[in-house]
């Protein structure tokens, strides 16, 4: 990507110099593993078995819980699986270094949003096994809309506008990656840093309460196998 930007006539691309697309590229690599994109099927699998029925008897909600657990497998994979990877590029590269001393604890906020997000997502898909049992179908869905939609495969703002305005509204998806990432690397003012938190906060949120709503239904709902 970062050829795609020297080769313009301004030296950008999609307004991102080349600095810009290194650092999106190492940063995705790391981000992957602290979002836990992809990979996270115990929900499902519990659900599958019956195990999910000493979740049930727990004093907590299982969206409580296994949020919790999720926050600190996130928190562990900062160190374990995103200094790395940036280190190992700032090492060989000339990634893009924030100007504005505002910008670091502004991603780190955005980052743990893209974390809540993330996880609302997966949940509700591994929620799926309540109705289904199955997931692998919905599993692959998952893993070619997020990593396109998500800001991993390419910078969401490469696609026309209207359609990145419409990732932006009507899917959670561009929260989990790509807004993280635009913060990192300055794209926009200090006003768009902050629109995004708003709309990653509002889908933070948003899927937190539907979370809460399928969970409560499947409890009605389940049924243990064999039981």
């Amino acid at each position: 990507m970062a050829t795609v930007a020297g080769a313009g006539a301004s030296g950008t691309a999609a307004g991102y110099t080349s600095e810009q697309l290194l650092t999106f590229c190492w940063v995705t690599q790391g981000l992957i593993g602290v979002v836990a994109l992809w990979g996270w099927n115990e929900l499902g699998e519990r659900i599958r078995t019956g195990a999910v029925v000493a979740d049930l008897l727990r004093p907590i909600s299982p969206v409580t819980s296994y949020l919790a657990v999720d926050l600190g497998r996130a928190g562990v994979a900062l160190i374990t699986r995103f200094v790395v990877p940036v280190a190992v590029g700032a090492l060989f590269f000339d990634l893009y270094v924030p100007h504005r001393p505002a910008t670091y604890p502004i991603f780190a906020v955005s980052v743990l949003l893209g974390v809540i997000v993330c996880f609302g997502c997966r949940f509700l898909l591994n929620a799926t096994g309540y109705w289904l049992l199955d997931l692998r179908g919905i599993t692959v869905v998952w893993l070619v809309a997020s990593g396109l939609l998500a800001g991993l495969t390419f910078p969401l703002p490469f696609l026309p506008d209207w359609a990145v305005t419409a990732l932006w509204v009507l899917t959670p998806l561009p929260s989990i990656m790509q807004g993280p990432l635009d913060i990192l690397v300055e794209r926009g003012d200090a006003t768009r840093a902050g629109l995004t938190l708003a709309a990653q906060s509002l889908w933070a949120v948003v899927l937190l309460l539907i979370c809460g709503y399928v969970q409560r239904r499947a409890e009605r709902k389940l049924v243990i196998q064999g039981g």
